[in-house]
């Protein structure tokens, strides 16, 4: 299924720029079996933990645009944003949990010690955004926050086509519709909308700066959701040599 959002020659431009990284998320694992099922209930678990931890930071970072913005539209726009970014995660992160099955795996990971803390991707990605939305130009800001509208928007529409008519006991099902809806639709053609009207009127040093941006989160995106099926934490362990048993 193929949808377009691009507002424009520039955004269009934008989002061909990034088709080696989107093209790499799409052929991630985690995706593929979130599709058909077969994902591990405590990848998964693992997976919304950070994605909670995520939104967090994320609203931080459109409220800065929120205030940072003259226009008093975009303003409503990324404070509404900010909002329903939480308010609409706790919700479906609720029933997704009220399943038997994820619910068992959260149990699991608790009991084996797990500390759902912000992974060292999450606490970079997470970084990365409050940072730009508060310290770079409005035009950088948004061209930050963008990919996890558009990544999302759009790995909604390949997740769909990939699951087919998913079952009503599919464990990953609401999670796949959540973005693939019409009032999401319209919120990233919003966002890319914005983007486009920035890019049109920046300087092309601050214009260069904005692709960097949001390439850069991205590339966030890519590793956000491979750090998840890995399930990423502290333990430095796994980058020392390992001992040799003769």
């Amino acid at each position: 299924m193929t949808v377009t959002f691009t507002a424009g020659p520039l955004t269009t431009q934008l989002w061909d720029r990034v088709g080696p990284i989107v093209k790499q998320i799409e052929e991630l694992p985690f995706l593929a079996q979130l599709a058909d099922g077969s994902l591990d209930p405590k990848a998964f678990v693992n997976y919304i933990s950070q994605d909670s931890l995520y939104l967090n930071g994320y609203a931080k970072a459109m409220s800065f645009l929120a205030a940072k913005t003259v226009d008093r539209d975009e303003s409503r726009f990324w404070a509404g944003s900010a909002a329903e970014a939480i308010t609409v995660e706790e919700e479906m992160h609720g029933e997704l949990l009220a399943d038997a099955r994820l619910a068992s795996a959260l149990e699991e990971l608790t009991a084996e010690g797990s500390r759902f803390k912000a992974s060292p991707t999450t606490l970079g990605y997470v970084s990365f955004l409050v940072a730009t939305a508060a310290s770079r130009s409005y035009g950088e800001g948004v061209a930050s926050v963008l990919p996890c509208f558009w990544v999302y928007a759009h790995m909604g529409k390949v997740l769909v086509d990939r699951a087919g008519q998913m079952a009503d006991d599919h464990p990953y099902r609401t999670w796949v519709q959540t973005y693939d809806s019409p009032d999401f639709d319209e919120s990233t053609r919003h966002a890319v909308q914005i983007l486009e009207q920035e890019l049109a009127k920046a300087p092309s040093e601050e214009a260069a700066r904005m692709r960097a941006a949001f390439e850069q989160a991205c590339v966030f995106e890519l590793h956000f959701w491979a750090s998840a099926h890995a399930m990423q934490n502290w333990d430095v362990s796994v980058f020392l040599p390992q001992e040799v048993t003769v």
